[in-house]
């Protein structure tokens, strides 16, 4: 068996196109476009990349895109400042604070100031516990990526046996609150889970997000499993060169799955196109208007 690869470039340059083409009526209805602040503090170059790419997203979709670059001797207070005038800014749906922060600032703090209707992270406790509960909440990015590309190359979930590996609050647990809302039957297992190569084996469908490479190889797979590798990790090939691996071994897992999200090319497109959902519907909510449909 050859696994089929789930494209989640191909389906977030849709969402996208899908987001692009509901802004007009927005803008029609509110006379202005819908709003994301980011806000990058340091230099980190992964995060300068990121926030790039975001900024350049948000454009091309219609969006507006206000950058704010603070440096890394930025305290916590003129951070959590800088968020509370975020909050108070008509002209901004959402607010993401890039995250890692430099050490000093209390993270959980500083998501804790943002508003939970501009929360387009999903990191609130607020959104965190409307999610757990079942009610309608803004979700974290990537484990809604990827259950639409579950639900894209599945259909309906319900009865499935799912296993996420992982248990961050950013990844693992919403992803599984998102499944079991699914009616999918979900175990949360990470890397002190006893036999975790049995409790794998058993899943029709299996999210990885553990930060290990190449964690989960083929031989803990159940034949025909749906695989959604969420890791990004950079390993050594050779002398000064590198290359993108994800926590699934891709080799040997693509002979006993369904089908397998690639890294790069799988997950990681989904998180962007996401975020520019969640603006819109941020935005849409802020303004008392229908949450737009398609997305």
């Amino acid at each position: 068996m050859t696994a089929a690869i789930i494209d989640g470039k191909a389906y977030a340059e849709a969402l996208r196109a899908r987001v692009a083409a509901a802004v007009p009526a927005f803008v029609e209805a509110t006379g202005r476009k819908p709003g994301l602040a980011v806000v990058l503090v340091g230099e980190d170059p992964a995060s300068q990349v990121y926030v790039r790419s975001k900024g350049k997203a948000m454009v091309a979709a219609g969006l507006e895109s206000f950058e704010h670059k603070l440096p890394d001797t930025t305290t916590q207070e003129e951070l959590s400042a800088l968020v509370e005038r975020l909050n108070a800014d008509e002209a901004v749906d959402g607010i993401l604070v890039q995250l890692p922060l430099p050490k000093g600032v209390d993270e959980k703090a500083v998501i804790s100031t943002i508003d939970p209707a501009k929360d387009v992270d999903g990191f609130h406790v607020i959104n965190a516990g409307r999610l757990a509960v079942g009610e309608e909440a803004l979700v974290p990015c990537t484990p809604l990526g990827c259950l639409m590309l579950l639900r894209d190359r599945l259909g309906d979930l319900s009865g499935l046996d799912a296993v996420v590996v992982g248990r961050s609050n950013i990844v693992g647990k919403p992803m599984a609150q998102l499944l079991l809302q699914e009616n999918c039957t979900v175990t949360v297992a990470h890397s002190r889970t006893r036999d975790l190569p049995g409790v794998v084996r058993r899943a029709d469908i299996v999210v990885a997000a553990v930060g290990r490479p190449q964690m989960i190889r083929g031989d803990w797979l159940k034949p025909g499993a749906t695989v959604i590798d969420v890791g990004i990790n950079r390993i050594q090939i050779g002398e000064g060169k590198t290359r993108l691996v994800g926590d699934v071994e891709f080799e040997s897992a693509s002979e006993v799955a369904g089908a397998i999200t690639p890294v790069p090319g799988g997950v990681g497109p989904m998180t962007i196109a996401v975020l520019l959902r969640n603006t819109l519907v941020a935005a849409h909510a802020r303004a008392g208007l229908p949450a737009p449909e398609g997305l």
